[in-house]
């Protein structure tokens, strides 16, 4: 149930950062060292996406623990070494909640830029 509602999150940010002009490189990228939900580029930006299903924006936000960042962050590095195309791009890792659609909650889909900055 908890996997099926992350996969149909995750299929609903593919199509919101499409339609804002992402272009799609990877979705559900794994690797030995980590994995992050989508990574995604828009003009000279490469953007590691994780996507949370939650109640709220604010648990989906909490729901980003310091090991998960580090986890991301060092998939994304991991990503750059394999792809050296990528090297001269600025980096970002952003947040995309899905929250359960509500007449006073009209915006389901919630992009947080920059959700976090890189440790190192």
């Amino acid at each position: 149930m908890t996997y099926d509602r992350g996969l149909r999150a995750e299929k609903f940010a593919v199509m919101y950062l499409r339609l804002k002009g992402y272009k799609i490189l990877r979705q559900r990228y794994k690797t030995p060292v980590g994995e992050v939900d989508i990574i995604a580029q828009r003009k000279k930006q490469l953007i590691f996406i994780e996507v949370k299903a939650r109640p709220s924006e604010a648990s989906a936000l909490e729901s980003i623990t310091p090991k998960m960042r580090e986890r991301i962050e060092r998939t994304a590095a991991y990503f750059l070494m394999k792809e050296n195309k990528y090297n001269d791009y600025a980096m970002r890792f952003d947040l995309i909640a899905v929250t359960p659609f509500s007449l006073s909650n009209s915006t389901f889909i919630k992009h947080l830029d920059n959700a976090w900055r890189p440790t190192a």
